[in-house]
């Protein structure tokens, strides 16, 4: 066993969470540790999304989560200016068949959340047949592979910050008002202990494995394994399009990189647990996988085979006969939300101190411009 290192905090997790609150700590004078799972920073939820920075438009039935998405937007996109793609048209529309909200409904909620929502009566890259009505809007892509570089060089380059790869938490427990924990650097096939007075637990879909070890409450979670499809299309490479509101999908500019992601709620879920933790066949000795010790999903032998081609087939019924696709890749990954949010499809940032003395926070969020929530109760 290795001597104890000791820091103020100690950060659960190498995602844009865990990152922003270590710089916000280090900026007042604390010193802490990020612990993660994988070899490298931002390899799950951070960079397998839309790249969507939401302006509030895609929860009409959760005002909530729209107000909770508008309020972050300005600060978000200013602090991150250089990796956002403002250049693209974003439209909405509202599916004739099928929908949950009808137009008249979406044409209140953007007027009560005071956003912008101007009705496109003809446009001809669109195929109006399925739509019951088309909206262009004021949302901007994010470039989730930038941001990533932008924070791991600012935590290479900050001395309050340490940062180490291939950890896995084997027990934790209080000595006094610190945390002691031991951890497996699998880097090394070492053991460390680490001590700390506050623990920040951010690690999205491993949220309730991480509760569990330290004594925390655990959240009510269900967990997808879900897909983000990367295609090219020329005729609107400009352009985004968000089929509302229901079992439809999105299509739209992943940040600068010059791909179109496409998601779609039928298809990019391929399967789905409703346990607290993420607990799924395809999870074997073989892909080092397992409900409390998550693997990325995107190297894994037993990865689901790609739904592209639907997705496509669903989008692209809603676009004219001359926008034409040539698909790329696509990320897997675990994707986490609460089981409340089946209901209204909401997506609440929640911040939970569920230790007190020593400190156990919790951050769950599945927003990326709710980054600064921290900011509020630590």
């Amino acid at each position: 066993m290795n001597p104890l290192s000791t820091y103020d905090f100690l950060i659960i997790g190498g995602g844009l969470f865990g990152a922003y609150s270590a710089l916000y700590l280090a900026e007042k004078g604390y010193r802490s540790c990020i612990l993660e799972k994988e070899a490298a920073l931002f390899r799950k939820a951070s960079i397998v999304n839309q790249a969507r920075l939401h302006g509030g438009y895609h929860y009409p039935r959760s005002i909530a989560t729209a107000r909770m998405s508008d309020d972050h937007r300005e600060r978000f996109t200013e602090d991150h200016k250089d990796f956002v793609n403002f250049e693209f048209e974003q439209y909405y529309a509202i599916e004739k068949y099928g929908s949950l909200t009808d137009a008249a409904q979406f044409e209140r909620f953007c007027k009560y959340m005071n956003i912008r929502c101007e009705r496109v009566m003809d446009h001809p890259l669109f195929d109006y047949s399925r739509l019951e009505a088309l909206y262009l809007t004021t949302e901007y892509s994010f470039d989730p592979i930038l941001i990533a570089r932008h924070y791991v060089e600012r935590l290479k380059t900050e001395p309050l910050i340490e940062v180490r790869m291939q950890q896995e938490l084997l027990q934790a427990e209080t000595e006094g008002d610190h945390w002691r924990v031991q951890v497996r650097d699998h880097s090394r096939e070492e053991t460390t202990e680490i001590q700390a007075p506050i623990v920040i637990n951010a690690t999205y879909a491993g949220s309730n494995a991480i509760n569990r070890l330290f004594g925390g409450a655990e959240i009510e979670l269900m967990h997808e394994i879900s897909e983000m499809a990367f295609v090219a299309a020329p005729k609107i490479q400009h352009l985004g399009l968000t089929v509302m509101d229901g079992p439809f999908g999105s299509i739209m500019p992943y940040g600068k990189s010059g791909l179109l992601s496409v998601s779609s709620v039928a298809y990019t879920h391929h399967r789905v647990s409703y346990e607290n933790l993420p607990n799924f066949p395809c999870q074997t000795p073989e892909t080092g996988c397992r409900p409390g010790y998550l693997a990325d999903c995107n190297p894994c032998i037993e990865r689901p085979p790609s739904n592209y081609r639907k997705m496509l087939s669903q989008m692209g019924q809603y676009f004219s006969d001359e926008v034409e696709w040539q698909y790329f890749f696509s990320y897997f990954t675990i994707k986490s939300k609460l089981q409340a949010s089946f209901i209204d499809d909401s997506r609440p940032t929640e911040i939970s101190l569920l230790r007190e003395n020593p400190h156990f926070y919790c951050i769950f969020a599945g927003k990326i411009n709710s980054i600064y929530e921290i900011e509020k109760v630590v």
